[in-house]
């Protein structure tokens, strides 16, 4: 686990994080959005449900709350996912969704950089090349090169990235191929464009086993910082996995906060 950055900077970008990207509803992936007081509730893509706490409750309120994500989904007959940030008040949170039947996954780390201190330098190895995507046929690809790495059906995915190429916060996706006649996809990521913030996000990054190690998510890192700055985007910021989070605090990028998703399933 990487050391939480408790710098002054450090916060004052986890501030504007909390204020311009945690508080906005953003896409719901086609599917509904509510705003209730405290909590940003989302039912969208296939159906699974999203809850974005955005903080102030404690005590019997904030029990009620939960309760209520509870039942709602319940009726629903779907699985939620509440997002939590270890700064989230109060700080035994985390045992009042366990107690409610909230089921805690893979931890993740947020980080936070300034573009004007990331990498720019796109060094790629010999015999690769990035490409932007649009066309289903190159999403596609890029699918198969993900199934690859992950062992299991990414058969959302073109769909998914059509989608967010096309929505209010547009993505624009990046490949890494061999630079062959028949090129093949080695890594594949994006970065979304939180329009009217500061902030751009990137996500994605999955590189085929023979081919890491040799810089080549760096470079796709270094490379969509440039396209943020040339939309004039102040800040990246990603979750990263454990595989991850270390590349990315080298790049420059600053752990500020621990998240985990925290599931209820119906039957939970």
């Amino acid at each position: 686990m990487i050391p939480l950055d408790g710098s002054p900077e450090a916060l004052a970008l986890r501030s504007a994080y909390d204020e311009q990207i945690r508080s906005r509803p953003g896409s719901a992936n086609g599917g509904r959005i509510e705003r209730l007081g405290a909590l940003i509730r989302k039912v969208g893509f296939e159906g699974d449900g999203f809850l974005q706490y955005l903080g102030g409750l404690d005590g019997a309120e904030l029990d009620q709350l939960i309760a209520d994500q509870v039942e709602y989904f319940g009726k629903l007959g779907t699985r939620v996912e509440w997002k939590y940030y270890s700064h989230d008040l109060p700080a035994d949170l985390p045992a009042r969704l366990t107690a409610a039947g909230f089921v805690p996954d893979e931890e993740e780390c947020l980080l936070i950089g300034d573009v004007a201190e990331l990498a720019s330098d796109v060094v790629l190895p010999e015999g690769i090349r990035l490409r932007e995507i649009t066309s289903r046929a190159d999403l596609e690809r890029m699918q198969a090169m993900e199934e690859e790495v992950w062992g299991h059906s990414h058969s959302w995915l073109p769909d998914a990235l059509t989608a967010a190429i096309a929505d209010d916060d547009p993505a624009t996706v990046v490949v890494a191929e061999t630079d062959e006649d028949d090129p093949k996809v080695v890594c594949g990521s994006w970065i979304r464009f939180h329009t009217g913030t500061d902030f751009a996000s990137l996500w994605g990054g999955s590189t085929l086993p023979e081919w890491r190690g040799r810089g080549i998510y760096r470079a796709q890192v270094a490379y969509r910082r440039n396209l943020a700055v040339e939309r004039g985007y102040k800040y990246l910021q990603v979750d990263a996995s454990p595989d991850s989070r270390g590349i990315l605090a080298r790049l420059g990028l600053r752990p500020v906060s621990v998240t985990v998703p925290y599931i209820w399933k119906p039957g939970s």
